[in-house]
Order: structure tokens, then sequence, then C-alpha cells
């Protein structure tokens, strides 16, 4: 089926470290159809997360606009209604916008410019899991990750989050289906977003004994010392309360090969979808963005999770496939921040009337062989941290500021494990100045830690307000209308059965 303006058909994973896909998936991972996807793909070597944390990553990803501007700060700070996302801009342009799976939307607004959600969230919708900077070092227990996904990590058959992914990718074929039969003339948009290969660490058996004996169970950097880690590093493993926990060798061991074998289960369901939209005759005119919102540790340096700036927390994969733009590979630094401009690029529609507001550019030049130079910028102020935290990559280098903090600057073309803080190291004091000046024009970092604080403490209250008494829930409550699906006595059976049929007459 032909449109005048392209499909959009994206790909959201979650917590998918992006060193495993340099040029694509690495040849060792079990991944034949995103290795397909990649061979058909421009592929982003060194694409970033905004913020290495689902949500405030999401609605970054969703508008083109840093943490910093959207408010969207941790995993229960509100993603206010009046910020246009890439479904807006879509919709507005006369795309029809779908949503299966994740997109963590936190507050009333459960549709955030999608005209139709499939699935409900898998995780809550309120300000439950906020964090509070007026107690620093508090771990809030229910909520907080804790070493306990490493510990119990192994295979299962079922878990929540397969019970989930299962869900969204069922009613995303369900939905290409639809969309193949023509009913609706306008071009579509469907994101299709999983939960995996996020934490716990539980795979099915089929794809666990795919890694049996894989050579990368173990971890390239080994675990330091508690004192030899850097500031926030050692906030983190706190927040994840490490110290309860015995992490032997076995537990790193099988937390990787579930991560990894879950890896192989997304690539499963997306190329499940990717047989239905070829096979309905869609492929040639869509559009295919596959991207994490950001990364996981996976034992490097000891470390798990994500919430920091180092490689594995912070770099993603994204690989864009798109009629008319040839396939290869950009080495030079880019933002999940650029995706949705990216997207507004390739539909033709233009982000003029809110460009001034948008922080995200076109990677569409880039895909076609210019060169970039701008920065690319992450910002941190979730658990785990006592006051925000920046980033910029730009070039060979990335450099961390926190006001608590020493600073970090690391060459990761000399470096890319980051075990060498070039800050304070005079062969580096030009490199440095010039960092500190491009961070010194884009934060206030005074300023930013007094938002974050005046959002926590407004949050706390109206939380805790609205726990007492009846509690009305804001979780998405996808509506089924049974009434209107199969054979019903105000339809014609006739033109029912010609309608659902894709392709007719063979």
């Amino acid at each position: 089926m032909a449109t005048k303006n392209p499909n959009i058909l994206i790909f959201m994973v979650d917590q998918l470290n992006g060193t495993l896909f340099p040029d694509g998936p690495v040849d060792w991972l079990h991944t034949p159809h995103l290795k397909a996807l990649a061979e058909q793909s421009t592929r982003f070597k060194n694409c970033y997360t905004a913020s290495p944390l689902c949500a405030p990553g999401r609605a970054s990803f969703m508008s083109g606009q840093l943490p910093s501007r959207t408010r969207v700060y941790d995993n229960a700070a509100e993603f206010a209604s009046d910020i246009p996302t890439y479904a807006h801009h879509l919709r507005r342009a006369g795309y029809y916008t779908c949503l299966s799976g994740k997109m963590h939307f936190v507050g009333p607004d459960q549709l955030h410019g999608f005209e139709e959600r499939l699935t409900t969230d898998i995780y809550p919708a309120d300000f439950g899991w906020t964090p509070d900077y007026r107690k620093p070092g508090e771990r809030i227990n229910w909520w907080y990750h804790n070493m306990g996904s490493v510990k119990g990590a192994g295979v299962a058959e079922i878990s929540n989050q397969m019970e989930y992914d299962d869900e969204v990718a069922n009613f995303a074929e369900q939905k290409l289906y639809q969309l193949s039969r023509g009913l609706d003339e306008r071009p579509w948009s469907l994101t299709v977003s999983f939960t995996h290969p996020h934490d716990p660490y539980v795979a099915r058996r089929k794809y666990w004994d795919l890694y049996n004996d894989c050579k990368y169970l173990e971890p390239l950097e080994a675990a330091y010392a508690y004192e030899n880690y850097d500031a926030h590093s050692q906030r983190i493993m706190l927040a994840n309360d490490y110290e309860a926990f015995d992490i032997t060798n076995d537990d790193v061991r099988r937390s990787r090969q579930a991560y990894f074998a879950n890896i192989t289960y997304l690539d499963n369901k997306i190329g499940q979808l990717m047989r239905v939209l070829s096979e309905t005759r869609q492929a040639d005119n869509t559009v295919i963005v596959f991207v994490s919102d950001h990364g996981d540790m996976i034992g490097e340096k000891g470390l798990w999770f994500k919430m920091n700036f180092l490689e594995g927390s912070s770099r993603v994969p994204l690989m864009i496939s798109a009629p008319g733009i040839a396939p290869g590979l950009v080495e030079e630094p880019v933002s999940n921040i650029d995706i949705t401009p990216t997207i507004a690029d390739l539909a033709g529609v233009s982000l003029d009337e809110v460009q001034p507001w948008t922080d995200g550019m076109s990677l569409v030049p880039f895909a076609r062989g210019e060169k970039r130079s701008a920065p690319v910028h992450m910002e941190y102020a979730a658990e785990g941290s006592y006051a925000p935290l920046v980033s910029i990559r730009q070039g060979a280098y990335k450099y961390n500021r926190c006001k608590l903090d020493p600073e970090q600057l690391f060459n990761l073309d000399d470096d890319p494990h980051e075990t060498n803080n070039l800050a304070g190291q005079g062969t580096s004091a030009t490199i440095l100045q010039q960092f500190q000046a491009l961070a010194d024009k884009r934060w206030d970092l005074d300023l930013f830690d007094n938002q974050v604080r005046e959002s926590q403490a407004r949050r706390w209250v109206v939380y805790e307000a609205l726990r007492n008494g009846d509690y009305y829930p804001w979780d998405f409550q996808p509506l089924q209308k049974a009434s209107e699906r199969f054979m019903r006595n105000h339809m014609d059976l006739n033109v029912l059965e010609d309608n659902q049929r894709f392709p007719r007459g063979e």
C-alpha cells in the first residue's frame, strides 16, 4: 500500500547498551532480524540518551528537549500536556498515530499526541516514585533498584515483563494487519515500545541456551574497591543497596547471559512485526527507527543498570531505515533528542513554530553524508544524585560536571572504558577549558538544582494528598470496543468480509 507520505514504524527497547551496537548488533549476538535491519539502515555508532533513566529519556526522545526543558527530571515527574511530541507533530500533519507498549508517561495525560494506545504502561503514572534531594542518601526500599536483579538472575518461562512484551508485540501485529487493509487513507505512525532487556535479568530457556557457551559473560572491566569509584558511582552503588548483597562471579555471568538472551527475545518480536510489514506490502513506504531509551552497565566496572554517563549506561543503539536514504555508518555523536526532528523531516513536517524551544536537530543530512560538529548534551537529576549532573559529548571527548564532584574529562578514542580522567592533567587544560565554557553557556546548575527541588517538593505534597481517601489512578486503561469487532448486526456481512481481507482477489 502506497501513501503520499511515508509510514513510520518506531521500535523502542528499554535499557539496551549501545556499545553492543558499534555498527548494528555485534556479530556474536543472536539477532538475525536486527542484523537484517542494520543492513538497510543508517547506523549511528555514537548515539546518546538525553538522560540515563526511563521517563526523562523518553520524554526527551518524544519532544526533542532536554529534561531541564521538559521538567521530566525523574521517573515520577509529570510530562506536561502542552509540550508537543512527534506524535502531535505527525497527527497535526494528517498522520494516524498509535502506541503499543511503554512510554512511562507520568501525569493524567497518557496519550501525548497518540490517537490510540493499544496497551497500558508497565510502570505507574503517578508521583509515587519521586526522589527527595532534601534527604541525601535516603533509600526508598519499595521502588529503588537493588542488586536483587543480579542475585536472582536466571531462567523463567513467564515473568511480569515477558507478559507485558508478549502483549505489546501481539497488539502491534494486529494493528499492522488492520493498517494494511487501507480503510484509513492517512499515513500512519506506529510506536512499538518494549520493556526488555531491562532488568530483572530473567530469560526464557530457548533464548538462554543460545548463550551457554558465550565468550562475553565476563565483563571487560573488573569491579573496583568501593573507595576507588568516582563520587557519583559511589552514590549509585549505595542507592542500589550493594552492601546488602554478596554478588558472585556466577551471579554476574547469569545476569549477562539473561541480558543477552533477552536481546534475542526482542529480536524475535521485532522480526515477527517486520515480517507482517513485508507480507502486507507496507515495507517499501515505511520509515523504520530502532532505538533504546538508555543503556545498562551489565556489570562493567562492577556497576549495574543505568543512572550515570558512562558509555554502557548513556550510549544507545540507533538505526534508521528510510526510503531514499542509502544505508551507512555515522560515527559523529548524536542524541535521542534528534529523533523527533528527524522523523518530522522524513515526514515533511515543519517544526519552525517550536524550533526555538527544541534542543535536537534532524539527522537526515548526516545520514546523507554531511558532518556534524554540534555537541551532544545529557542531564541527570534523579535517584542516586544529590544535585543535577550534566555531560557534553563532542568529537572524541566526554565532559561531566556536577557541583558536588570533581570534573571528569575522557578521550573516548584513546580511553573507551573511561578509566583515565584528564581533568586536572596539564596536557588537557585547553580542552578542559573549552568544555567548561560550553557547560557554562548551556547550564546554570544552581537554577537547575532549585527547579528540581521545587518540583520534588510539590509532588510529595500532591502525591500524599491524592493517596488519602478514594484514589483515582492515572494509569492508562485501554478501550476494547467489542461491539465494533468481528461481525455485529449493525454491519453488512458481505462488506465486512471484503473490507477485512488484504490482499484481495488472490
